[in-house]
Formats: C-alpha cells, structure tokens, sequence
C-alpha cells in the first residue's frame, strides 16, 4: 500500500501529520510519533512574545537599555509564562530534526514583519525542513478593513519568502470574506502550502466568579464541514499544497479530508485525548480503508469528491444549503452534529 504523497515540496511516507501541540514539544513523542506513521511532524509554536522577551532578557543581561523603565517592561510577558523559552526552541528543533527521518516542521506565531524574519532564518539554520505561519491576532480596531487584513498576510508572507529558501505554509482562519482568492493571492506571494484552519481559542465568561476562562476546547468531529468545504473548492485551483486541520479523531474523518482533495491531514485533539499511539489507528485505519476498494495507493483517491470533480459543482455551494433545510424539514436528516 503506497500512501505517500507531497506536502509543500517535501516527500511525505504519509499523508497524517502531527500538529502543534505540546505532546510534538517532547523528543521521545517526535520519535514515536514516526514509528507510527506520521508523514511529518509540526512543533509546537514559538510565539513572537517568547522571542521578544528572549531580546530583552539579552538586553538586561548586557546592561542594554538600561534606562529603560522597568515598569514598562512588566506589561509583557516573562519568558517562564511560556513553555519552550526562545533559545531553548531552537535546541529542540535540532535535536527533533537528528532524531528523525521525517520532516520536522517549526511553527511560528506571530503578529507583525518583525516578528518573522530574523527568528525564520534561524528556525532554518536549526535544520527545520519547513516552517507553519501561525498569523493570529484579533482585527478590534474599528477602522481597519478587511483588506488591510489580508494586507497583513500578505506582507508576512512575502517578508518570510526574502529571508529563507525552506518551504513555509500559512495556517488560515476561516473569518475572510473571500477565501478562494486570497488563497490564491497567498500562493501568489510566495505560500507554499495552506493549513485549513485555524482553531482560534476564544475565551469564556465565568458567570460565578465574573472573570473570563481561558480553558482548551479539543475539537470535535463535526467541526470538519467547514475545513472540508474549502479544501474541496480550492483542490487543483492554487498551487499551494492543502492541509487539513481540525475535528480529526478517526480514520473516517482522515479519509473525508483527503476524498475532498487534501495533501496532509493533521491532528492534535485525538492525539491529546489517546495518546501519540492513536497516529497508528488512523494510518492502519486509512490502509483498510484504501485496501477495501482495492486502491493500491493515495493518490487514486485523492481529489475523487473535490469541487472540481463532482457531477455536480453547485452542491458546495447554495445547492447543498438548500438540500440540508429541504432535508430537515422532510425529516430526512438527522437533527445535530453528525
């Protein structure tokens, strides 16, 4: 059974690939995470705020800025408030990148150029064969646009391509207006690859002692739609390779992702909820799946339920909204998440 496919330019024996989470922070996990079948594994992030707060710890160390005021300094974050400090990630990248075969790729979360470039090409340095744009802040500010936005991505994006050769891609949110086009214009300003999507932690309200929560929702099942829709229309209309992210918890769910036209599918919840052998079960479960319809490799598979594939386009699109409510309403669809 061939299950290898290409993720951004890089050989995969796998199209399953460990995400961000802090099981990838772990040397031991990367390992067993291969011997399981993972294509490729994603560290955990390194965020701006860490790299930042290293820069100062120097700056201290050094008698830099000195004169700087100190109650400044305590509105940001220390570097202990988070788990892998910056030079500590870099030794994690190389030892994950020795201990393996498969590729190793380090994510990077951050807001602004400044937050990229210079820590890009030192994640390249440590031996990371990719890097994940992890671009996530909340637009609050009234008078930004949603193109002012997307300018953002973009100036990242071609910031990152100037200063490293490595493959990189951009893990999206699912909030633009116009998705099919911006990732086009992604691809465009030098992405290789597009992570759909971005599970954005929003806190709660605690109602009892009126303060917010700041709690990890693992995702479910039925978050897959609305990956899926997309991966589906953008399938063979970008040159950037296409990964699937979110409600990943069985071999049923992996192999939705790829009949819709995925390169790679990532997990994290499941692997969090079961352990790193759960990466076993899927990749076992994809096989019997392949070997039941006597597909000897992916790539026959691959794209088979993509947008551009079907008998019927439209059905992505108003016909398939129109379908689901008809359906309800005649009692031929189950109500809640299925």
């Amino acid at each position: 059974m061939d299950l290898r496919t290409n993720y951004m330019g890089l050989a995969l024996s796998s199209p399953l690939v460990a995400s961000a989470s802090p099981l990838t922070g772990e040397i031991g996990n990367v390992r067993a995470l291969e011997d399981h079948g993972a294509g490729a594994v994603v560290l955990p992030s390194i965020f701006a705020e860490q790299i930042e707060a290293e820069g100062r710890r120097h700056e201290h160390l050094s008698g830099a800025g000195a004169a700087s005021s100190p109650e400044a300094r305590s509105y940001f974050p220390t570097s202990d408030q988070y788990q892998l400090q910056a030079y500590q990630y870099l030794d994690v990248v190389r030892r994950a990148s020795d201990a393996v075969h498969i590729p190793v790729i380090a994510s990077l979360n951050g807001v602004s150029e400044d937050s990229w470039t210079s820590y890009a090409t030192q994640l390249q340095q440590a031996g990371a064969s990719a890097l994940e744009l992890n671009i996530y802040f909340i637009p609050s500010e009234f008078d930004l646009t949603g193109r002012d936005v997307e300018q953002r991505y973009l100036g990242i994006v071609r910031a990152v391509r100037e200063r490293i050769t490595i493959p990189f891609a951009v893990k999206l949110s699912p909030y633009f207006s116009a998705p099919a086009h911006f990732a086009c214009e992604l691809a465009v300003a030098g992405a290789d690859a597009l992570v759909l999507f971005n599970r954005f932690y929003q806190p709660d309200i605690d109602t009892v002692r009126l303060k917010l929560r700041h709690d990890l929702a693992l995702s479910q099942p039925h978050e897959i739609r609305l990956p899926l829709l997309w991966i589906a229309i953008l399938h063979g209309r970008t040159t950037a390779s296409l990964a699937a992210s979110t409600g990943v918890q069985n071999a049923d769910d992996v192999v939705k992702y790829l009949l819709a036209g995925a390169d790679v599918v990532m997990t994290t919840s499941a692997l969090l909820a079961h352990g790193v052998g759960h990466m076993r079960t899927l990749v076992d479960g994809l096989r019997h799946w392949l070997d039941s319809r006597d597909m000897g490799e992916l790539g026959r598979m691959r794209g088979m339920l993509s947008q551009r594939n079907i008998a019927r386009p439209e059905d992505y699109q108003r016909a398939n909204y129109i379908k689901i409510l008809q359906g309800y309403e005649r009692g031929a669809v189950p109500a809640g998440p299925h």
